[in-house]
């Protein structure tokens, strides 16, 4: 049994990633929802992500999820493109958690077709705009908050190349 790692969450898991944004501390909280979030928001928060096909990826440590990432699918948009959002409790940050996260939810938006990632950050949160930055996202201001595109390369298939091996 793997003790610790980044993995893709099971619907099973809905109440690990309930207590993960339950023990959020104030300040991890804000930085997650740009704002206050109090319990029972957070608690029909976590519900409505598994309910309507968000994809949660968790890091976990001997079975606690101390870290969660979010793909949630913006619909309308020209290029198909996903809304991310991290949150990681405060005795995990520093640690490389957002990182893993980050890279994983890439992997994961790439093999959904996703064409472009956004994240929506408050302009104090600067651990996540350092983060954003590192996977090459492009920064902008617009009404209060820190937005950032993440243009993704399409996903080479190794398929016609097997089957042309063939």
């Amino acid at each position: 049994m793997v003790e610790f790692g980044v993995r893709q969450l099971r619907p099973s898991e809905l109440p690990l990633f309930r207590e993960h944004l339950l023990r959020l501390d104030a300040s991890s909280r804000r930085d997650r929802f740009n704002g206050p979030a109090g319990d029972a928001f957070l608690s029909a928060y976590a519900e409505r992500c598994f309910r309507d096909g968000t994809s949660v990826i968790g890091y976990l440590e001997y079975g606690r999820l101390l870290g969660a990432a979010e793909i949630h699918e913006f619909p309308g948009a020209e290029a198909p493109t996903g809304e991310i959002a991290f949150s990681v409790e405060h005795q995990a940050q520093h640690r490389g958690v957002g990182s893993a996260l980050f890279a994983r939810l890439i992997e994961i938006a790439r093999l959904y077709g996703y064409s472009r990632l956004l994240v929506t950050t408050h302009p104090q949160n600067e651990a996540m705009k350092r983060l954003a930055r590192r996977f090459d996202a492009r920064l902008s201001f617009a009404e209060g908050e820190t937005v950032g595109t993440i243009e993704l390369p399409p996903l080479e298939s190794e398929l016609p190349r097997r089957l042309a091996m063939a």
